[in-house]
C-alpha cells in the first residue's frame, strides 16, 4: 500500500467529531456546546470561561460544522446575495473583498451575481438568489427603484427605496476637495471627464461637481467637458476621451476625471501627444484604487474607503438580519483627497496660454 493510500485510508478511518463529541470531552450538554459555538442567544446564560473552554476544545479536536444540519436545525441558510455590476475592475473588487472579509468572520456565506446595468438580468437574479435562500441582499453600483423582498444595503445607492440602507459618499465634499485643490494651485481652466450614464454615482457626482464649481468661481466649459462611454473596466476606458478632449484644441490646464482608471488611461493619452504631467497639465482620479498610487506619476485622487464600505454594508446586513441593528435609510462617508506627483502649480507659460485661449 502507498503512503498516498494509507493517509487516505487513516482519514476515512478517523471518527467524525460532533458536537455530541465535544460535550462528552467536556462534561458539557450538546446544546450547550451548540449554542456556544453558534453564538445563539442562548449563548448569553453561558459563563464566558465555559464559551471558551468550548471554543478550544473544538479547534484542538478540528471539529468542523455540518453546514446543512446547521441549516435544518436552525432553520437559517447564512448566506447573503451580492449583485453587483462588475467584479473584475478595482472599484467593485475592494467593495466585494470588505463584504467578503466581514462575512467570512462572522461565519455567512455569500453568491455574487453579475448584471452589468442590465434590468432583466438584476430582475432573474434577485429571483434567483431568493430561491437559493439568501436571508439578505447587498447591491454595489446598482440603480434600485423598488424595494427588494429581503433586507438590503446598497452601496453607491442614491434612491430612497423603502428598506433598503444606501451608503453614500459626500460627493459635494468630494468635489470641494478635488476643485479647491486645483484652483490652489492656480488652476482656472479645468477639463472634465464624466461618468457613464449607466453609473449609479455619475449623476450625483456631476451635479455635486457643478454645484461646488459655481461656489468656487470655477467656469465649467462644454468644449473641456466629455463623457465615458463603453463597460471596460481598464484605464483603456479613459485614453480615447483624453484624446478627445486634447483634439478640440482648447487649453486646458488640469483635468478631474470620473474615477481612477479613466485618470490613469488620461495619462496614457498625455504621454503620447508629448504633455507632461503635472508640469503642462495636471491630473485628479477619484476612488483611490490600488493602482492609483502606481500610476506614472502617482495619481492625486479622492479617497473612497471602498475596502470599509464593503465592511460596512456586510455588517449592516448582518446586523438586520440577527436583529441587532435598527434600519437607517442612509449611512455616510466621509470622502479624503490624497495629493501625489500628477497635480502641481500652474507655470507662467500655461498661464500664458490659457489666456489667449480665453481673450
Amino acid at each position: 500500500m502507498t503512503q498516498s493510500s494509507r493517509k487516505k485510508q487513516l482519514l476515512r478511518s478517523e471518527p467524525r467529531v460532533t458536537l455530541k463529541t465535544i460535550a462528552d470531552h467536556l462534561g458539557l450538554t450538546p446544546g450547550t456546546v451548540s449554542a456556544a459555538l453558534n453564538n445563539s442567544p442562548a449563548a448569553r446564560s453561558i459563563p464566558e470561561h465555559t464559551k471558551n473552554r468550548i471554543v478550544e476544545a473544538a479547534q484542538a479536536l478540528n471539529y468542523r460544522p455540518n453546514f446543512f444540519a446547521r441549516t435544518l436545525r436552525l432553520k437559517r441558510t447564512y448566506t447573503i446575495g451580492v449583485i453587483a455590476e462588475e467584479i473584475g475592475d478595482a472599484y467593485g473588487a475592494m467593495i466585494i473583498s470588505g463584504i467578503e472579509e466581514y462575512l467570512r468572520k462572522n461565519n455567512y456565506f455569500f453568491l455574487t451575481v453579475i448584471h452589468r446595468h442590465d434590468p432583466k438580468l438584476l430582475q432573474t437574479y434577485a429571483q434567483m438568489l431568493l430561491t437559493r435562500g439568501v436571508e439578505g441582499f447587498i447591491t454595489t453600483d446598482t440603480s434600485l427603484t423598488e424595494k427588494l423582498a429581503l433586507p438590503t444595503v446598497a452601496v453607491a445607492g442614491h434612491q430612497q427605496v423603502e428598506g433598503v440602507t444606501n451608503i453614500v459618499l459626500d460627493h459635494k465634499r468630494a468635489a470641494r476637495l478635488a476643485l479647491e485643490h486645483l484652483k490652489n494651485l492656480g488652476h482656472e481652466d479645468i477639463a472634465f471627464i464624466k461618468g457613464q450614464t449607466l453609473s449609479s454615482d455619475s449623476a450625483v457626482r456631476w451635479n455635486a461637481i457643478c454645484e461646488v464649481a459655481q461656489e468656487l468661481g470655477i467656469c465649467v466649459r462644454p468644449e473641456l467637458t466629455t463623457q465615458l462611454e463603453g463597460t471596460d473596466s481598464t484605464p483603456a476606458i479613459g485614453y480615447p476621451f483624453a484624446k478627445e478632449l486634447l483634439a478640440r484644441k482648447r487649453p486646458f490646464t488640469a483635468l478631474f476625471a470620473y474615477n481612477d482608471i479613466s485618470a490613469i488611461g488620461s495619462l496614457w493619452a498625455f504621454h503620447e501627444a508629448g504633455l507632461r504631467v503635472p508640469e503642462d497639465i495636471s491630473v485628479v482620479g477619484f476612488d483611490d484604487t490600488p493602482g492609483a498610487a502606481f500610476a506614472n506619476p502617482p495619481l492625486t485622487t479622492v479617497r473612497q474607503p471602498l475596502l470599509r464600505m464593503g465592511q460596512i454594508a456586510a455588517q449592516t446586513l448582518v446586523d438586520l438580519i440577527e436583529g441587532r441593528g435598527e434600519y437607517l435609510p442612509e449611512i455616510p462617508i466621509e470622502p479624503e483627497l490624497i495629493i501625489r506627483a500628477s497635480t502641481g502649480p500652474v507655470s507662467s507659460r500655461q498661464q500664458r496660454s490659457s489666456a489667449g485661449s480665453r481673450s
